[in-house]
């Protein structure tokens, strides 16, 4: 004996998976108007979608940021996605800000697996969570790179640039003007290290090398060559290093110099980029458009 399939049914299982009104009603159907049994089938549905589409290259998205009240902690995730158009959508920007308050209060996140066994807000884990919405939006969904800072005795700070570009940084005295500044600072000249101490003798080393060979055309003595090659390396330092770095507020002064002036230490920290250092697929708006339609 089937069972009468109602509109107040239908409205609580598209509320409890938020997928569309035909899909709930044809599930409802199939499992005889029980619900728990219509999410059951719906989720296994949503899992085998979320597979088909974990290979496709998801290089947008947004960058998720939550600091604690105390100024003592701060997550950063990037989380990614196909388009633009589903990085905008609520759904997915309220995921990843799920996904950065919890990672703020979770104990002890190390690793990826640990991320996405990591339950949100309802008891759903990240990776139920992300399935989920890979099954709804129709895109491939990953939670790409991940960090907390968490100090005792100095602070972090934030910065968020359009949701693109995320910085967090950790200091040796909580300073909240200073720290701002300074993670806007990394937002807008990308340093790759702290300090001259953080980078690799290898990386100093290969410089030089480029260095001291186009240098060795000039035709100039040895001791002028390997004169030039150490103002080279200097400059070099001072580009990629945050402390060497002029401050974009005010290039007469140099990073290092304001953060000794405020009496403080820059101890790490993260920049990341949604989209760096992932091989996009080019795509003809009307045919992305039409993905979308056609559910690919």
């Amino acid at each position: 004996m089937s069972i009468a399939i109602s509109a107040g049914m239908v409205k609580e299982l598209r509320e409890r998976t938020g997928s569309g009104m035909m899909e709930c009603k044809k599930a409802l159907v199939e499992a005889n108007g029980d619900m728990e049994l219509a999410i059951e089938n719906m989720r296994k549905s949503g899992l085998a979608k979320a597979d088909k589409k974990s290979g496709r290259i998801a290089a947008e998205g947004i960058i998720g940021v939550k600091a604690s009240d105390d100024g003592k902690a701060v997550a950063i995730v990037d989380i990614n996605c196909e388009t633009d158009f589903v990085a905008k959508a609520d759904d997915f920007v309220n995921f990843v800000n799920n996904v950065a308050v919890a990672l703020l209060n979770a104990e002890q996140i190390e690793s990826e697996e640990q991320l996405l066994a990591m339950p949100l807000e309802g008891g759903v884990t990240v990776d139920e969570m992300r399935r989920g919405l890979i099954s709804k939006l129709g895109e491939n969904i990953t939670v790409r790179r991940f960090e907390k800072f968490k100090t005792e005795e100095g602070g972090t700070a934030s910065y968020l640039h359009g949701n693109k570009i995320g910085v967090i940084v950790e200091l040796a005295k909580a300073d909240k003007d200073l720290g701002k500044d300074i993670a806007m600072h990394i937002a807008a000249s990308k340093p790759h290290y702290v300090s001259e101490g953080q980078v690799p003798a290898e990386t100093i080393e290969k410089e030089k090398e480029i260095f001291r060979a186009l240098s060795a055309e000039s035709g100039k003595p040895a001791d002028i060559v390997e004169k030039m090659i150490a103002g080279q390396i200097r400059k070099f330092l001072a580009e990629v290093t945050l402390l060497g770095q002029p401050f974009i507020k005010d290039d007469k002064t140099i990073v290092g110099k304001l953060v000794e002036s405020k009496g403080n230490k820059v101890i790490r920290f993260i920049r990341v980029e949604v989209g760096e250092g992932i091989e996009k697929k080019e795509e003809n708006f009307a045919e992305e458009v039409m993905a979308q339609v056609r559910g690919n």
